[in-house]
C-alpha cells in the first residue's frame, strides 16, 4: 500500500489553494474547478471545493470543521521558513523543539486547520528521518 494524499475539503477552494502553493512554494494543479493538488515529494496535498462532497455522499465531510489532523511539511531550513512565513500566517506557536527532536513551529491555514513546518534536529531524529524513503 503507498499512502498517496491527504485531501482538504475547503469552503473558499481559492483562498485555500493561495495559502498552500505560499507556504509550499509549489504552484497547485488544477485538475477542475473544483479540484486541485499540489504535488510533493512522498505526498499529494489535494484540495477540494465543498461542492465536491456530493460526489461521494451529502454529509461526509464538511469545511472548516478538523480538530484532530495535523498536516506536517518536513523542511530543510526551519529558521528561513520560519522568517518567511510568520508575518504572513495565523501562528499558533512559534519555534520550539518538540521531545521527538523535531523543530517546529505551528500554524492555521485560512479554514483553520493546523499545519505544522518542522525540521529533524536531534542526532536521533536526523537519524530517524535519514532512514525513510521518500
Amino acid at each position: 500500500m503507498k499512502f498517496a494524499s491527504v485531501r482538504i475539503i475547503a469552503a473558499d477552494i481559492g483562498s485555500m489553494v493561495a495559502f498552500y502553493e505560499m507556504v509550499t512554494g509549489i504552484k497547485a494543479q488544477w485538475l477542475a474547478p473544483v479540484f486541485a493538488e499540489i504535488v510533493m515529494p512522498g505526498a499529494t496535498l489535494a484540495i477540494g471545493a465543498v461542492e465536491t462532497i456530493a460526489l461521494w455522499q451529502e454529509g461526509s465531510a464538511a469545511p472548516a470543521a478538523n480538530r484532530s489532523l495535523v498536516i506536517e511539511l518536513q523542511v530543510e531550513d526551519i529558521q528561513s521558513d520560519y522568517a518567511r512565513l510568520k508575518d504572513s500566517v495565523v501562528l499558533v506557536h512559534e519555534l520550539k523543539t518538540m521531545p521527538w527532536g523535531n523543530t517546529t513551529f505551528q500554524v492555521r491555514d485560512p479554514e483553520g486547520n493546523a499545519v505544522s513546518l518542522y525540521m529533524p534536529a536531534s542526532e536521533d531524529a536526523k537519524r530517524r528521518f535519514a532512514s525513510r524513503s521518500a
